[in-house]
């Protein structure tokens, strides 16, 4: 079998971009262990999306997908993006699996009610809108990475055929390290600041911080509303930005010093970051939203807290910072159901499991 997987992230620089290809190469690689042989590309080095300065390269950049094809012969093309390329696909009558990371249909409206405000970019959302609602429509199925995602797929799609793809990582790689010179206990944050109603959750510890001055809060992660952010939290002595972290190796450098990793959200799908703390034996604690709570298990490797209820996470951070043998022992248990539920075999196998009934 022969699958081409395209990855729409491939040409990002921040923590997250380059989080996603490193994961769809490792995912790839473990591919190779069952007789498949993959190829991944940028979707940036084969098509560029309309509208653009560069009409030439526009038209003549879409036969390169085409060469692509030809030139590698794919039972199946795997995207993670529903753009040009996965039309493209379709064209061709490949069997085309979408997968989703994110809750698409939101974060447009959000672009289109924030970012992109002027009549011209709500033109171009729109566009690009109406190729990704026929990319999702047409495919062969859409990999929604959690079950939550997967009814919000239900949602606009009812008809389509959708299966959850576990998003695998491999737990070789996420090892203690020296790490990094921090203050103790302490707190770690890894997450971006590019969406508000994602990141406004993050105010809820201005009063977490200020309530435990003992405690030290460091917070990696950059994005448009990080001054947002700082203007709240940067005025308390315990409370420290560390800014974006090279992926894997500063981010492995500081969730080898933590105590306790928390990923404090508005919503989220199933974060890597939240099972790559797991990884690294890291008691966690998470906002009960989205797919978080298919990634841990409350009570045993962390704890979920409520949205807004900053008592909650106060009352959570206390117990595991009072207890160190529990914070050790979740931590342990935190890595041990990573590896069993969120392997990249199981990854794979799932994945072959999905696609084999549509490949001759």
């Amino acid at each position: 079998m022969r699958i081409l997987i395209v990855s729409g992230a491939g040409g990002g620089t921040s923590t997250k971009s380059v989080g996603k290809y490193f994961h769809l190469r490792e995912f790839g690689e473990t591919l190779k262990k069952y007789n498949v042989e993959y190829r991944l590309v940028n979707e940036s080095d084969y098509i560029v999306g309309f509208p653009t300065k560069q009409l030439k390269k526009y038209f003549t950049t879409r036969n390169k997908i085409k060469k692509l094809v030809n030139d590698f012969k794919p039972d199946l093309v795997f995207i993670d993006r529903q753009g040009y390329f996965g039309l493209e696909i379709l064209k061709m009558k490949i069997p085309l699996f979408v997968l989703l990371r994110g809750h698409y249909w939101s974060e447009i409206e959000y672009a289109k009610n924030t970012i992109y405000k002027n009549k011209i970019m709500q033109m171009v959302i729109d566009l690009r809108k109406k190729i990704a609602e026929k990319v999702f429509a047409e495919s062969t199925e859409i990999l929604p990475i959690c079950n939550y995602l997967k009814n919000i797929v239900k949602e606009y799609h009812p008809t389509q055929k959708s299966s959850v793809f576990i998003e695998g990582v491999d737990s070789v790689k996420w090892y203690k390290t020296k790490g990094m010179k921090l203050e103790h206990p302490c707190v770690g944050l890894l997450q971006d600041a590019n969406w508000w109603r994602k990141t406004k959750e993050m105010l809820t510890l201005e009063k977490t911080i200020q309530a435990m001055p003992k405690v030290h809060f460091y917070w990696a992660g950059d994005g448009q509303y990080k001054h947002e952010i700082l203007k709240v939290l940067d005025r308390f002595e315990n409370f420290h930005w560390l800014g974006s972290l090279s992926y894997p190796e500063k981010v492995r450098d500081y969730l080898s010093e933590l105590d306790i990793y928390a990923i404090i959200t508005g919503m989220d799908t199933t974060p890597l970051s939240l099972k790559e703390a797991q990884l690294m034996e890291n008691p966690v604690i998470a906002t009960n939203v989205g797919g978080n709570s298919e990634i841990m298990i409350d009570g045993k490797t962390g704890y979920l807290v409520e949205k807004g209820n900053y008592n909650d996470i106060i009352t959570k951070i206390s117990i595991l910072v009072d207890n160190k043998e529990l914070a050790i022992k979740m931590g342990k248990e935190g890595r041990k159901f990573i590896e069993k539920e969120f392997s990249l075999d199981a990854s794979v196998k799932n994945f072959l499991k999905i696609v084999k009934p549509y490949v001759n």
